[in-house]
Parts: C-alpha cells; sequence; structure tokens
C-alpha cells in the first residue's frame, strides 16, 4: 500500500496516491464499523494516547473509538488540567509522554504549528486532531471519502465551501485534499471572513451564495469559529443566516442532486437550516459522522505498519 509517513500532520505532504490508499482501506473499515464483531487487532499490543488541548466531543469521541476497535490501548488525557495549566512547556510534557513509550499520540491544540513541533521531539507517531488555524487532515479525509461514497468518484466535481473560511483549520486541509484531486472549488462567504490572498489556492472566491452555488455538485458549509474571532466580522447572526446561510431557497442553484455538508457541531438557522441539515436525501451530515471513525482508523493503522517496519528496522 503507497503510504510511507510517520506522520499525519496534514493534507500538503500526502500525495494523491496516498490519499487513495487511505481512503480505500477507511472503505474496509466502515464495513466493520457496520459488522455485529468490530474489532480489529491492527493496533493490538500498542498505546494510543489523546491530547486534546482544545473542547471537542466528536473528534476526541472518534479517535477513542477508532483506537479501541483496532485493539489498542486508549487513555484520554485531561489537558486543562495538566501540567500544562501550572506552566509546564509544550516540550516538556512531549518529553514525559515520550518516556511512557505511547505508539500513537492524537493532538488538539489551539495555536497552529504546536503539532507540528510536538512531533519532533517524540518517538511515536503523532496525529494531528487540529491546530489553529492551520489544519485538520482527519476531517479533510473523512469529507473525501463522504464525497467519493455519495458522488461515486473524488475528482472533477463542482465543490463549493461557504462561510467562515478565515478562521477555519476544516477549510484550509479540504481545499489542499480536493485541489489535490482535480476539483473545482468555490468560496462562498463575506469578505470580512475570507483570509488574504486566498485566490492564491487556485479556488474562485464569491460573495453572493445564489452566484456561488450555480451548478454545484457538493455544498460544505462551515462553523462560525466565535471562539477565534475578535471583532465585528458579521453584523449579527440573523443578517448572517439572510445571507449566506444554507436553506432550500439557496440550494436550488445548486445542481438537483448535490450533497448538504457540514463538519458540526451546527448553528442551526444561522449556517444551515435545521430541516435540510436533516434531510436524508440531500444532507450527509451524519455519514460524514460515520465516516470519521473509519478514517481515523485507516490512519492509525496505516501509520502503526510504517511504526513497526521503523522499528523492526531498527
Amino acid at each position: 500500500m503507497t503510504f510511507t509517513h510517520r506522520h499525519l500532520l496534514g493534507i500538503e505532504h500526502l500525495r494523491p496516491e496516498e490519499i487513495v490508499t487511505l481512503l480505500d482501506l477507511a472503505e474496509e473499515y466502515v464495513d466493520l464499523n457496520r459488522a455485529t464483531q468490530k474489532h480489529s487487532d491492527a493496533l493490538a499490543g500498542l498505546t494510543q494516547i489523546n491530547m486534546f488541548f482544545e473542547n471537542s466531543t466528536r473528534t476526541q469521541a472518534s479517535f477513542e473509538l477508532a483506537g479501541k476497535r483496532l485493539g489498542a490501548d486508549v487513555m484520554n488525557m485531561a489537558m486543562q488540567a495538566s501540567s500544562i495549566s501550572k506552566g509546564e512547556t509544550l516540550i516538556d510534557t512531549a518529553m514525559t509522554l515520550n518516556a511512557m513509550h505511547p505508539d500513537l499520540l492524537v493532538v488538539r491544540h489551539p495555536h497552529s504549528g504546536a503539532v507540528d513541533l510536538l512531533a519532533q521531539k517524540v518517538n511515536c507517531a503523532v496525529l494531528n486532531a487540529g491546530d489553529g488555524r492551520h489544519e485538520h487532515p482527519t476531517q479533510a479525509l473523512l469529507d473525501a471519502l463522504t464525497i467519493r461514497r455519495a458522488k461515486g468518484r473524488l475528482h472533477r466535481l463542482n465543490i463549493a465551501i461557504c462561510g467562515d473560511i478565515a478562521h477555519s483549520r476544516v477549510a484550509r486541509s479540504n481545499i489542499i485534499l480536493l485541489g489535490k484531486m482535480e476539483n473545482r472549488i468555490r468560496l462562498i462567504g463575506p469578505p470580512t471572513l475570507m483570509p488574504a490572498g486566498i485566490a492564491e489556492f487556485g479556488v474562485e472566491v464569491y460573495d453572493d451564495m445564489a452566484k456561488g452555488l450555480e451548478d454545484v455538485d457538493v455544498v460544505m458549509m462551515l462553523r462560525l469559529q466565535r471562539e477565534r474571532m475578535d471583532g465585528g466580522f458579521i453584523p449579527s447572526e440573523r443578517e448572517y443566516y439572510h445571507r449566506f446561510g444554507l436553506d432550500a431557497e439557496k440550494l436550488k442553484h445548486a445542481k438537483p442532486d448535490a450533497i448538504v455538508m457540514h463538519p458540526g457541531p451546527m448553528n442551526r438557522g444561522v449556517e444551515i437550516d435545521g430541516t435540510l441539515a436533516d434531510d436524508i436525501n440531500r444532507s450527509v451530515i451524519q455519514d460524514q459522522v460515520e465516516m470519521g471513525v473509519a478514517v481515523r482508523m485507516a490512519a492509525m493503522d496505516l501509520l502503526a505498519r510504517n511504526l513497526r517496519t521503523i522499528q523492526g528496522a531498527a
């Protein structure tokens, strides 16, 4: 299988064939997760530590479930109550954990680049579960798997990513991944929520939902990341929903079989109409949650194989 990386820190360094390898393995884990017996021994004897410096329900639960289904010993560290809060540096924490000989380290951190720094200090495989505004690779991979299963392919599609682009690591990872797979990407949102120089990423930028959604195959909505905003980025939630929230009327501009996505958690009535979010004929939001477990199982499986190869060669 084509996947030679020691860590999964972002999408940027993955080749298209490596993305396909990971998604193909994830398909096998979708089948396993739907079976009566949901367990594999791919990570048997290995230790997985989840370090979440930011609160997360679905991502942490997804990684925990993925590790347990693969047979790993899984430990969740409550970082808000850890030595970090007492003044210990991230490097000191990394060195302490390294002395415990974990095999897989899953890290979410509020600062861009922190996970990469940590990966340089430990001997185990590190998976980035989201770092600042930088990347969220497993979210992009689970989105890609969801799209591929719904559309039958992951190339030459028209894909709209809508909302808070400026603060979204999900948007960044998806732009990189979907671009690598030869898709046409449109970004839709108010100018205040568009990063400077975004057009250099080879995307089309719109501030009008009707124009931006015209004939798209996939509509990916984003959460308004208020915790990362320090000013008046939007006039009001009501005004934002009126202009940029997805409802049935705006969705009419997309293709009749366009799918609707959202990484969660959703702000219903702000980013997306609640009825549309629950429409099983258009929304694949619950599929995204299901694909998340399978993708994280595949990622940890591939990294564990490479780790064993490295250890065997040592």
